[in-house]
């Protein structure tokens, strides 16, 4: 190779048999394979329009020789005869014959071999590769010529990864020299490598507890998972910035050859990629009447029906959770600013449509950098915690309170007027002041309330706020300011 929520592979991995039988279940899986649309058909191509150089380079090339990955099932293989094989091999065999060239294939022994070799220009193409900044040292890129997401594996008992950012000193397999063994580096130095000369080695590490995690392509995932049978491994997040834009990787001096092949990736349509993938995830249709079978069949098709409901009832869970840590503060569990600005919008309209008063009120912990100075950042983070749940326990069930940034946090008072948010604001006050936190014990803060007026826009009342909790500040701190 060179990631949504937490999906079990054993599940995965018996999509394609049930197909006839439960193709909502197998819709779900395709939904997670989305390839780039081309015009053509192979039927009807629009014939591709070459510049004079151009032709005069593929009359005069004739063949062009391509390095690959020999062991990266089902996206391509050299298998025992030392043929080239899988969905790579394909779409470029596609690709060669549209433009006018023959394909020789480099016999690599391993991926470390192929990029050697391709490095020292003992091949001019290399067939299925990302665009990564080194690999830009030595080679061009055409367009990509297949997508594939890239997804975290764990063991089934591991977690779910909802931020590979937040796991500390895991270790993760990947084979060395691909594109994501580059990003992980730079990306997520709070994780530990740990090399492997191919895919399948980086599942059996993880299967067999000798790493916790890998990073790999849902589609090389779900085939090794199967072959090996490494049914005690299951997908446990994804990273969306590292699906796999595939394309083929040319000679930086070959540019014309370049040119050439972009032009026959860009007559590639989806179905033709689509059936490619088909081809090599095969469906087997046992033709004529087998009573003995029918009645298989029929439990199988009562399982994939139950299967379909337990996994949209998971999904639904999952979307669920998803939608909560998308507009959830991390650290207090509060709302965070996403939520915040989408309920100052509904309250703003709200109020021009029927005339519903309502407030804001603004609050700053007094001196909280001190806490971080004197007693460290994880006490800091103790007392913004215990902000929130003050705050969680001294609101009313009709507002709204989330973390604003850093030490702020914003509450929005529905249906509520200048009296009435002073004297919440002026309740609050009084239960921070008398409150016992953690590490420090004595905390105060400061609050800048206002209320709605007509014309508002949300930065307006965020402005009068916090012009508000800037004299409260100004005036000494611990105690209740409206503008």
């Amino acid at each position: 190779m060179r990631q949504i929520a937490q999906i079990d592979i054993p599940m995965l991995t018996i999509f394609r048999p049930i197909a006839i039988f439960a193709p909502k279940l197998l819709s779900l899986f395709v939904l997670m394979m989305v390839f780039s649309a081309a015009s053509a058909t192979d039927g009807a191509q629009t014939p591709i329009d070459f510049t004079p150089a151009e032709k005069a380079y593929i009359v005069q090339t004739g063949s062009i020789k391509m390095c690959v990955d020999p062991d990266w099932a089902p996206f391509e293989i050299i298998n025992k005869q030392g043929q080239h094989e899988g969905i790579a091999a394909d779409l470029l065999q596609m690709v060669a014959k549209r433009v006018g060239l023959r394909i020789e294939l480099y016999p690599a022994q391993d991926w470390d071999a192929s990029l050697a070799a391709s490095k020292s220009k003992g091949c001019q193409i290399m067939s299925f590769l990302n665009q990564t900044p080194a690999r830009e040292a030595w080679l061009s890129f055409t367009d990509p010529i297949f997508f594939d997401p890239n997804v975290i594996i764990t063991r089934e008992e591991h977690g779910f990864v909802a931020d590979a950012k937040g796991l500390q000193n895991e270790t993760v397999a990947l084979p060395r020299g691909t594109m994501v063994e580059e990003r992980v580096r730079s990306d997520f130095p709070n994780l530990k490598l740990v090399l492997t000369s191919s895919e399948p080695e980086a599942m059996i590490l993880v299967s067999e507890r000798k790493a916790d995690l890998t990073i790999r392509s849902l589609i090389v995932a779900a085939n090794a998972i199967k072959k090996e049978g490494l049914f005690n491994l299951k997908i446990s997040g994804q990273i969306p910035e590292y699906t796999n834009h595939l394309r083929i990787g040319v000679l930086k001096d070959e540019q014309l050859l370049r040119s050439i092949l972009n032009k026959g990736v860009q007559t590639i349509t989806p179905q033709e990629r689509e059936a490619i993938s088909n081809k090599h995830v095969p469906i087997n249709v046992q033709q004529g009447i087998d009573y003995r079978l029918v009645w298989q069949i029929l439990g199988g098709a009562s399982l994939a029906l139950m299967l379909a409901i337990l996994w949209n009832r998971k999904l639904s869970a999952l979307n669920k959770e998803l939608e909560r840590l998308a507009v959830t503060d991390r650290l207090t569990g509060l709302f965070n600013r996403v939520k915040l600005d989408e309920a100052f919008e509904a309250d703003i309209k709200r109020s021009i449509r029927f005339g519903q008063a309502f407030s804001i009120i603004m609050l700053d912990i007094d001196h909280f950098k001190e806490v971080n100075d004197v007693h460290g950042h994880q006490a800091g983070d103790q007392v913004l915690v215990e902000v929130a749940r003050l705050l969680k326990d001294n609101i009313r069930a009709t507002d709204i309170a989330g973390r604003w940034g850093g030490e702020e946090f914003l509450v929005i008072c529905a249906q509520t007027d200048a009296e009435g948010v002073l004297k919440l604001a002026q309740n609050l006050h009084l239960k921070f002041q008398n409150h016992c936190f953690p590490v420090v014990q004595r905390k105060t803060a400061s609050f800048g309330v206002t209320t709605y007026v007509e014309g508002d826009k949300s930065n307006d009342m965020v402005a009068r706020a916090d012009a508000a909790l800037y004299t409260a500040k100004n005036n000494g701190r611990n105690q209740v300011a409206i503008k």
